[in-house]
């Protein structure tokens, strides 16, 4: 539909062109035959019609577009007339080549145009002799290098729209990537401490094995679904699973009773009016909160924590507080990412990010999002 609509803008604009130049030449060949002592005769105006209706049709047909156009221009020249408008239809038709057709093509066409129309300067009624080679090669250069520099930028553009497409891609790539890093990290953090309890308990206590195995079945459910949520974005031809809403604060409660089961005991804690986010803050904020708690169940050995959310006019900030060993998980992470991925996450949409010991011992992370920027 855009494509049919800019096709149909393009004609309208071309007959403007060619109605323009037809008014044009119409009313100025007249007065131009007078200022050069040449009157033009009515065999003129004929041929002055010829080239600027062709030049309707240039971007349709741009090689018979210039063939009709140098035909007319040549003959009249070769009758005599004076030099007027119709070199206007001649210009237009020799840029519309160079722009609009390769190189070497447009090249070999304006050649032999320029051939074909210098046959007035030896020939004709009235022939202007070597004197009228340059202005005659003028109205094929000038036109033809103009054509080939506005070609050479629409290459350019188009190019630069090309490596920003796939610089895009390629960031939305890197995007996923964290995405599935973030999912499968915490997923498989949890299952494989619930398939230790479960290993432990299996002989001795079968009946709380089967509470760890069952934990191990909802976990592993839950981050299959948001892993298909998440890789929605790489196949654009299928819906996003439906059975799964996209990652958020919203879903903290689930990640607490994933977390308990995993025995990492999760208090949640609100300050402010929750309220719908931005679709990147909430997901930012909704990531740093779950890799700050994979960490704890990763590296700070038996302990607690404690998620704070403050929700403040213009930004969301969450703190992450746990009672373990309190020593930095590794900045990369499992995958290259953890904290490193965290704070690029939060910054590359304007907020703060720190993590450190806490004062009071065991770990902190904390970030800061705002919200009336990001749209």
């Amino acid at each position: 539909m855009d494509r049919e609509r800019g096709d149909r803008g393009r004609r309208l604009l071309d007959g403007l062109v060619a109605l323009a130049l037809l008014v044009i030449g119409l009313a100025g060949t007249a007065p131009a035959g007078l200022n050069q002592g040449v009157e033009a005769g009515p065999a003129a105006y004929p041929l002055v019609v010829v080239a600027a209706l062709a030049v309707a049709v240039r971007r349709r047909w741009p090689l018979a577009t210039l063939t009709v156009v140098t035909a007319a221009s040549t003959a009249y020249l070769v009758l005599g007339y004076p030099y007027g408008p119709i070199l206007l239809s001649f210009f237009v038709a020799i840029y519309t080549v160079a722009a609009y057709r390769p190189v070497r093509l447009a090249a070999a066409a304006a050649a032999v145009a320029l051939l074909v129309l210098l046959t007035h300067v030896f020939v004709g009624v009235r022939p202007p002799g070597l004197v009228g080679l340059m202005p005659a090669a003028a109205w094929v250069v000038v036109p033809f290098a103009v054509g080939v520099t506005v070609r050479l930028g629409r290459e350019n553009a188009a190019r630069s729209r090309t490596d920003e497409a796939r610089r895009l891609a390629d960031a939305e790539r890197l995007r996923v990537a964290r995405e599935v890093h973030d999912v499968v990290g915490h997923g498989l953090a949890a299952i494989h401490l619930q398939a230790e309890i479960a290993l432990h308990l299996l002989a001795r206590k079968p009946e709380q094995a089967e509470a760890a195995l069952t934990a191990i079945s909802r976990t592993s459910k839950e981050a299959l679904d948001e892993l298909r949520v998440t890789l929605t974005v790489v196949r654009r031809d299928e819906a996003a699973d439906e059975r799964a809403p996209a990652p958020g604060l919203a879903q903290l409660p689930q990640l607490r009773e994933r977390l308990a089961g995993a025995g990492l005991p999760v208090t949640v804690e609100v300050e402010g009016a929750p309220r719908p986010l931005p679709v990147a803050v909430d997901l930012a904020a909704y990531r740093v909160v779950q890799e700050a708690l994979t960490n704890v169940l990763r590296h700070a050995g038996p302990a607690t924590a404690t998620v704070r959310i403050r929700y403040a006019p213009t930004d969301v900030a969450v703190e992450v507080t746990d009672t373990g060993r309190g020593t930095a998980a590794p900045a990369g992470g499992a995958g290259g990412y953890g904290l490193a991925g965290m704070r690029e996450r939060v910054t590359a949409l304007g907020g703060s990010f720190a993590a450190g010991p806490a004062s009071a011992g065991g770990f902190r992370v904390s970030a800061t999002l705002p919200v009336e920027e990001v749209t």
